[in-house]
């Protein structure tokens, strides 16, 4: 049974490396059930990422050792702070075989199904019915709502350091095509959709086409289906050569056509 997070924050901000341990245990034990977060949407629909988590994150990597971690069909050599994420026939998740691993000190909702080979890092946090497809990576603290789906090769980038930096954020109902990879704190918002090989990072502009407008970078709209695209350079050198650079671009909001292929990835992934 964990410590409240309040708890848990003043044994890790404790001066005392025993009351530190145990703090850490505490917090390892409520990320895995869920009960504390990395980060946390608020009322008005932003997201307050939650320092003292990362903070004690960190502190279990400069706690622990190297140790040998037995495992099938290998070991793994890594920091005895950070094993793998205890997993049982009552925790409703499906983890099919083939080399995926889930590192302790993140949540896995029941009805989440992980494909082999995967990754999810410890501080992740997988909301229910999300799907994580084969060579897809869910990095730290990254915050993954309800029906999901993170395609092949689709890399969610991690954060641990500055503990205060916002992790990625994908909220419900996002589609994620493969090969797309969302780094730097970016937020996909509602049920937006991006089509494989779309990247987005915190220095990347968005191109809206439908409401003809330049979105800051970071963040992706409600319902946005966005694709690769490319923008012309203007410098003399680049118009000579007709060098263009990418750009990620909305080309439509999702609609009900937009939605049957979604519900077709989902009735898919009833049956593998």
């Amino acid at each position: 049974m964990s410590a409240s997070p309040s708890v848990i924050r003043q044994y890790l901000e404790s001066s005392n490396p025993d009351v530190q341990q145990i703090g850490f245990d505490h917090l390892i034990n409520a990320l895995n059930a869920g009960t504390v977060r990395a980060a946390s949407r608020r009322r008005d629909g932003t997201w307050e990422a939650h320092a003292w988590v990362k903070k004690g994150l960190l502190y279990g990597f400069r706690a622990g050792h190297l140790t040998k971690i037995d495992a099938a069909p290998a070991p793994f050599f890594d920091k005895h702070t950070f094993p793998l994420r205890p997993i049982e026939i009552r925790d409703n998740i499906r983890l099919v075989p083939g080399g995926s691993s889930i590192r302790t000190g993140c949540y896995i909702s029941p009805d989440v199904i992980c494909m082999p080979p995967m990754y999810i890092n410890t501080g992740a946090y997988v909301d229910e019915e999300t799907m994580v497809d084969s060579h897809a990576l869910v990095g730290s603290c990254a915050q993954v709502g309800k029906r999901v789906h993170i395609s092949a090769a689709t890399q969610i980038g991690g954060v641990l350091e500055p503990p205060g930096a916002l992790p990625v954020i994908i909220e419900d109902d996002c589609f994620l095509g493969g090969g797309s990879g969302i780094y730097e704190g970016c937020i996909v918002r509602e049920g937006a959709v991006l089509a494989p090989g779309v990247i987005l990072t915190k220095s990347t502009r968005l191109y809206d086409l439908v409401h003809e407008r330049i979105l800051e970078p970071g963040e992706v709209p409600t319902g946005a289906v966005v694709v690769s695209g490319s923008r012309k350079q203007s410098s003399s050198f680049a118009l000579e050569h007709g060098i263009s650079t990418y750009t990620p671009v909305i080309v439509k909001y999702r609609d009900a056509r937009t939605d049957a292929a979604t519900e077709l990835e989902s009735a898919l992934r009833q049956s593998i």
